[in-house]
């Protein structure tokens, strides 16, 4: 069972505006970068040999019209009052020695002029109303850009919807929440309906063998719990008659077999998340351990009147268990079982009366098949103890430490936290 992380839920609505905002802006710099690919197109050609042409050509007439005109001072007049009016420019017309013969509007800095040979020039000024144009043309070009800019923002949000979703699905699959599926409309794109499809499909699935993994983990236990029972009953009904020796013998091997089974259960329930958490008194199942340890309750110190924890009996116990174990067989026997508070957590630990650990030791302590050489050691532990002793106390939220004990033995213990395990939805 895994433990609910927090901040999960705000990780996905940080990620789909993650990847919103991404989209949104690679939307908006492809509209910008068009709008300016187009406005140096309409520069350039605009521009060009044609436009030039045109122009050259209008030039052209006004010239001859005003020299047609000259000397007509009234259609003269006429003619340059109705270039102002009609294409909203300001022009002057003066003399060969710039005297000024006519204006309309006001002409400061000409744009071009229109020499009239031996007479005079018309000198034009196109931007009568700059401000007015330039801000029709920036309105125009700021609402096309906001239109586009809106589009690609919907279109932002279809793209990364179903991404995020499934994306989340995927790390609720990883969270253990195997009955989360993606659901998305039906509407959307072949290559999503087709991912969302396979990961339903591998969701259905692992959900299945886990569950079947779960059923046979019941069934492996009551089987191989049944014939370690019949085979110590025979033993008690050989008491009397059989070697001593040899039924002691046999006892002790039950009893390995027995424990090894315990571990390896364990693990797989870890292994397939199936705890089952309740309050416990901590303190009470450490007096179980021993008293199945076979060794005195007078070994268990408890300093706090508060051993209540939230935690899965058979695997707490089985913690306890081991760490009582490992002092026995590898620290040359259990000195003291503790049991104590700490703020927001419980502490079970046990101290040995062994060599400790080396330097070299210590940091693989709670690797799995790592054994402590010591004396009487029989050599056939797994090493799996001390690793099942860690992971059982990450999965309930806590810790597993270790270090050695000033005087000589080793200190190993288990830290949980008193606040209920969550388990996934």
């Amino acid at each position: 069972m895994r433990r609910r992380h927090p901040g999960r839920h705000g990780h996905g609505h940080h990620a789909r505006g993650r990847l919103h905002g991404r989209i949104f802006r690679w939307f908006g710099a492809a509209i910008v970068s068009t709008g300016l690919a187009v406005a140096l197109v309409f520069h350039f050609l605009g521009g060009g040999s044609a436009w030039s042409r045109q122009r050259d050509g209008a030039l052209r007439l006004v010239g001859g019209e005003l020299s047609r005109t000259w000397d007509d001072p009234a259609g003269r007049a006429a003619f340059v009052a109705a270039l102002g009016r009609d294409l909203e420019l300001d022009v002057e017309l003066r003399d060969t020695g710039g005297a000024l013969l006519q204006a309309e509007g006001t002409c400061v800095r000409p744009d071009f002029a229109v020499a009239v040979p031996g007479r005079g020039e018309l000198r034009v000024c196109t931007a009568r109303h700059p401000a007015g144009m330039t801000w029709r043309l920036a309105l125009g070009l700021l609402a096309a850009v906001a239109v586009l800019w809106l589009a690609s923002g919907r279109i932002a949000r279809r793209i990364a919807r179903p991404i995020v979703h499934l994306a989340g699905v995927a790390r609720d699959l990883g969270d253990g929440k195997l009955a989360s599926r993606a659901r998305l409309d039906w509407r959307e794109p072949g290559e999503i309906g087709t991912l969302t499809t396979a990961i339903n499909d591998m969701a259905g699935k692992i959900e299945r063998q886990m569950r079947e993994q779960r059923e046979l983990l019941a069934a492996v236990s009551h089987e191989l719990r049944t014939p370690l029972g019949h085979v110590r009953l025979i033993g008690d009904l050989l008491s009397t008659t059989a070697d001593p020796v040899h039924l002691a013998e046999l006892e002790r091997e039950v009893l390995e077999m027995d424990r090894l089974v315990g571990e390896l259960l364990a693990g797989a329930r870890l292994d397939f998340s199936a705890m089952n958490t309740t309050v416990l008194d901590a303190a009470a199942l450490a007096a179980t351990a021993l008293e199945r340890s076979g060794l005195p309750a007078a070994r268990l110190h408890v300093d706090t009147g508060d051993a209540v924890v939230d935690a899965d009996a058979t695997l707490l116990l089985r913690a306890i268990g081991n760490l009582i174990d490992n002092a026995e067989r590898h620290g040359k026997g259990l000195l003291r079982l503790s049991v104590r508070a700490r703020p927001g957590h419980l502490v079970v630990e046990a101290e040995d009366t062994g060599p400790g650990f080396s330097e070299a030791e210590l940091p693989r302590a709670f690797e799995p098949f790592q054994r402590r050489a010591a004396e009487g050691d029989d050599g056939r532990s797994l090493g799996l103890g001390l690793s099942l002793v860690r992971r059982i106390a990450e999965a309930h939220g806590g810790t597993a430490y270790v270090r050695n004990r000033e005087g000589g033995g080793a200190v190993v213990g288990l830290e949980l936290p008193r606040g209920p395990v969550r388990t996934p939805a």
